[in-house]
């Protein structure tokens, strides 16, 4: 009985090694968040699977469920584990919104990770190219993204110098508009083949971006709901050192259209709250954030009282101080003017 027993021990030795060898042999974390979005979830991951054959020996899925009992959860829950190879559900309810994308990071098995919304399409050979990447460069500590593809996929966008190059959006201006700070916006020559050269870019949308798992710097872990991450992740990035990077092959589009809205919570006191906890965590100064809020077509919605009380909830529940360059603009917002840098 006793080489029985040493028999079956041995084999249960050997297919434990056997199943590590797997997981440590994945070189790439392909993670989403979702919020009742399961038939997005779905044609992204199907998509990948169909039409990037190449790495899928190379490759792990991980979906996070922010709101698993909702009318989606199961049946999302159903797919990830009955149809999907290397693929993972995590049920996480905590809290919603953009920062729960750390939790990717947080739960990933492999030394890369792709961040996607759950609605995406990726070009043609861009994840094996995006995993060559990383072979050649094992200790990347930089953020990677690439070009927005417009969902026009035909049309052609002129450059300054009059040559035309397909309709795609290299990366975000740091620039405030409509709300948030980012515009699109495109590179002058880079960014339209996709065997140009990486490059670094101020900021982009963050429906696609990567980074080695190891040095990814995590969003702000009090950020609820939509907004104020894109820029925001990106000056955190350089402000430790390290680049933001467009890698023209990594292109990317987004399903815009929503005919039923967005299901997640989204609100404007959160997303402006965002915006004041990520300047405030970098000792961004807050003028431009401040005037833009507060303008001839915000300033009744958004008056000095409402982003006041942002600012003072903020102190008080991370220790940040705020900073400003223009003193008039600080007066207006803030009381505890002596505790403030200028």
């Amino acid at each position: 009985m006793l080489w029985l027993t040493l028999l079956i021990i041995w084999f249960c030795l050997v297919d434990i090694s056997k199943i590590k060898m797997t997981n440590e042999q994945r070189k790439l974390t392909i993670g989403m968040c979702t919020y009742d979005d399961f038939h997005g979830t779905y044609m992204t991951i199907q998509s990948i699977r169909l039409y990037h054959p190449e790495v899928l020996n190379d490759i792990e899925f991980l979906v996070i469920d922010n709101n698993p009992t909702g009318k989606q959860g199961e049946t999302l829950k159903s797919f990830i584990t009955e149809s999907v190879p290397h693929g993972r559900y995590i049920p996480f309810d905590e809290y919603t919104g953009c920062g729960v994308r750390s939790k990717i990071f947080e739960y990933a098995n492999t030394p890369f990770v792709m961040s996607l919304d759950c609605h995406i399409m990726l070009y043609p050979n861009s994840l094996k190219r995006l995993i060559e990447y990383y072979d050649d460069n094992p200790k990347c500590d930089d953020l990677i993204q690439g070009p927005l593809l417009w969902e026009q996929l035909e049309n052609e966008l002129t450059l300054k110098d009059g040559k035309k190059v397909i309709n795609i959006s290299t990366h975000f201006d740091m620039e405030w508009r409509g709300g948030m700070r980012g515009r699109w916006s495109n590179h002058p020559t880079l960014g339209y083949n996709v065997d140009d050269p990486p490059f670094e870019i101020p900021s982009q949308g963050l429906g696609l971006f990567s980074a080695r798992k190891e040095s990814w710097l995590g969003f702000n872990e009090h950020f609820r709901e939509f907004g104020g991450e894109e820029g925001y992740i990106h000056e955190k990035y350089r402000r430790n050192g390290r680049k933001t990077l467009c890698l023209p092959f990594l292109r990317w589009m987004h399903r815009f259209y929503r005919p039923e809205g967005a299901p997640y919570p989204i609100s404007l006191r959160a997303k402006l709250k965002n915006y004041v906890i990520g300047h405030m965590e970098l000792g961004e100064a807050m003028d431009e954030f401040i005037l833009h809020f507060t303008d001839e077509d915000n300033k009744e919605k958004n008056t000095d009282d409402f982003l006041r009380e942002l600012i003072i909830e903020t102190m008080n529940e991370t220790g940040y101080l705020p900073k400003f360059k223009n003193r008039e603009i600080m007066e207006r917002v803030n009381p505890y003017t002596r505790k403030v840098h200028t």
